[in-house]
């Protein structure tokens, strides 16, 4: 049996393979043999009709693609980027790349041609968290791991869908609920996480500030946090504590749409908690204040002095297979590599270790603003904007303006594909090598399974046959991934609490390495935690006479993004639809709707088709759409949280119609 790793959601499983089949890796400490359906079908993903398995080049996206060879797109390609501007250029990557693809991609960009423009898909998913990480706590770093939730007296889930997005982990949910965890889940939807919830709040749109300030205002006021904790190792303290004294304790609570009969039975269950984490994921982070939310989150745990203690912590749950991975590198524009930023000594050292002068001193542009930059060239490996950005009636019209759009893909049937002039075949999961972080910071390896299909290759041999185009052979003339992984260990020694440089990449095939792990107090230079003061200022998009529906969107169980993969198996087209639309039985009688009509959905931006779910598993005036629905971001806003710049994708304004045939 061949040993590796599930390359879906960031739990990251084990598995093993026999040439037939997969199975979870009884062995695996992550997911002890468990597996989703998903994970047990991506054999079948490897095989697909869909693969794309040649080059192909076209002049312009009104043509068709003709296969080409490897050296003719890399010419053309490396032509390019010569005659451009370092920032015109831009890399826009993904959380489905393995480290060493990561590795490459930045050093390249950034190290070599000069461009910080390099970002990647997770800033759509995870970006408002590592934003509040690094305020809070000094550093992008999560300071609980999953298994804690075995030693944990409470779990809270605020605005994450184990159930549905994390399956192996919420089975582990279920053990530990077995062994005496309490759990509480926040969310306007009565998810299937929901099912299994000692307390269930369903919690209003948009108003998890609201609902962790009351929180921390009363165990302030009640004088029921960890008060030597504070004193010792947190600051802004008194400040949080008078800003507290003015708010609106009664109209927070009316925006939260919980009564207070359900908050007292929470704040109860709470307060007689003595280990408690709270794990969350896109529901907080996609939101025009989703640093701000996790502000509001992190400062509980603060209080409580819930961190660096067994069982106890804030868990943001990453949604792709090595987003950790990708942060750790240095894959956003935010940040140059192994999490330093663009101060100077920073990029001194960089420098140095790269053998390069040509690093640039500015933040590069984000992947929700890459589009509208002007770009002459723009590399997008492994990943779909066009389907997965907000607005997507203004994505199309702004791709089509960039001169040279380069899709790297293993697949061919992509949004994105309709809107680019070069495809570079790359190899999916199973015919490459690599190690990707899972949600925890653990450190595993993908291993190759079977043979590298026709003129496939995997992406960090790309961006090398890129960087040795411009010239750059001596600084990219990888032979394979360890060469490319002992490189980047060694980088990770440029910052001081990074410890990548312990781990066997051998070993990584039986077991995974957990870096950080003598991490136990907090990564500010005064080693004291930061409280923050934040308040719901209602920014995101508004319901009104004429879009009275606030839009949610989210994963459902057996599908991955926009299906390139997923959608093939029939395994995983049996548990839910790929297009349906979930609506609360009142709206669904006011309108005339019964379930499975067809119906229309439409907000300022665009409009889309699809049919009614009655449920009242949803609150009055929501909707919900899932994301296996590609047409989704038609209707999505495209507003930005303005320090993470992630997007606001469960805030949209929409009315909903049935459709009429006989008109």
């Amino acid at each position: 049996m061949v040993k590796s790793v599930c390359g879906y959601c960031g739990v990251g499983c084990g598995l093993e393979y026999d040439e037939k089949k997969l199975i979870g890796d009884i062995a695996y400490p992550t997911n002890l043999g468990n597996v989703c359906s998903k994970g047990v079908s991506e054999l079948v993903s490897m095989q697909t009709p869909t693969r794309l398995l040649r080059p192909h080049m076209r002049e312009s996206i009104e043509n068709n693609y003709n296969v080409c060879s490897w050296e003719e797109a890399m010419d053309t390609i490396a032509e390019k980027i010569k005659a451009s501007s370092k920032n015109k250029i831009g890399f826009y990557l993904s959380g489905q790349l393995l480290t060493e693809d990561y590795y490459v991609a930045n050093k390249l960009a950034k190290g070599f041609i000069g461009t910080n423009n390099v970002d990647t898909n997770s800033r759509t998913c995870m970006a408002s968290a590592v934003v509040g990480y690094k305020k809070a706590i000094g550093a992008d770093f999560v300071p609980v791991r999953m298994n804690d939730i075995f030693k944990s007296d409470l779990l809270i889930l605020a605005g994450a869908n184990t159930a549905e997005a994390h399956v192996v982990f919420h089975n582990q949910i279920k053990k530990a609920k077995k062994e005496g965890l309490k759990v509480v889940v926040l969310d306007p939807r009565q998810t299937d996480t929901a099912k299994i919830a000692d307390l269930y709040l369903p919690i209003k749109v948009g108003s998890d500030i609201d609902f962790f300030n009351l929180l921390s205002k009363r165990l302030i006021d009640e004088e029921k946090y960890d008060k030597t904790f504070v004193s010792k190792y947190v600051n802004n303290f008194d400040l949080l504590k008078n800003k507290f004294k003015r708010v609106p304790v009664t109209k927070m609570l009316k925006r939260t749409g919980l009564t207070q009969e359900e908050f007292e039975t929470f704040f109860a269950l709470y307060t007689s908690s003595k280990n408690i984490i709270t794990a969350w994921t896109m529901g907080l982070n996609q939101s025009v204040q989703g640093v701000d939310k996790n502000l509001a989150l992190l400062n509980t745990h603060l209080l409580m002095g819930s961190i660096f203690k067994e069982g106890n912590g804030p868990l943001s749950l990453t949604g792709q297979p090595n987003a950790m991975g990708g942060r750790e590198v240095g894959g956003l524009s935010t940040m140059l590599a192994v999490h330093l930023g663009f101060d100077e000594q920073s990029i001194k050292k960089v420098s140095k270790f790269w053998k390069t002068d040509n690093i640039d001193n500015k933040p590069g542009l984000t992947a929700t603003q890459m589009l509208e930059a002007d770009l002459d060239v723009l590399i997008i490996s492994h990943t779909d904007p066009v389907y997965h950005l907000p607005h997507r009636n203004r994505v199309e019209a702004l791709i089509q303006k960039i001169p040279l759009v380069i899709e790297i893909n293993a697949y061919n049937n992509s949004e994105t594909s309709k809107f680019a002039h070069i495809q570079l075949p790359a190899s999916p999961w199973g015919e490459k090598e690599g190690t990707q972080t899972n949600l925890d910071r653990s450190i595993t390896k993908q291993v190759k399974l079977t043979r590298t299909s026709i003129d496939c290759k995997p992406d960090w041999e790309i961006f090398q046959l890129i960087a040795q185009k411009l010239g750059y052979k001596n600084a990219f003339s990888y032979k394979n991934t360890k060469e490319i992984f002992e490189e980047y260990q060694e980088m990770t020694k440029l910052n001081s609490y990074m410890d990548m440089s312990e781990a066997d990449y051998d070993n990584l095939d039986n077991e995974p390495f957990v870096w950080g792990e003598k991490i136990s107090s907090f990564l500010t230079d005064d080693k004291k935690a930061n409280l923050f003061f934040v308040e719901n200022k209602l920014l995101s998009e508004k319901s009104s006479l004429d879009y009275p529906f606030i839009l949610l969107t989210g994963r459902t169980r057996d599908q991955w993004h926009s299906g390139t993969k997923t959608n093939l198996p029939l395994t995983l087209l049996k548990y839910k639809e790929l297009n349906f639309c979930e609506i609360h039985p009142n709206d669904a009688d006011r309108l005339g709707i019964k379930d499975q009509d067809e119906i229309k959905v439409i907000s300022k931006r665009g409009e889309l088709v699809t049919k009614a779910h009655v449920t009242n598993k949803i609150n009055e005036k929501n909707i919900f759409i899932p994301i296996s629905n590609r047409e989704v971001n038609y209707l999505t806003n495209d507003l930005l949280d303005k320090v993470s710049l992630q997007p606001d994708y469960n805030h949209s304004a929409v009315r909903v119609e049935k459709v009429d045939h006989e008109a």
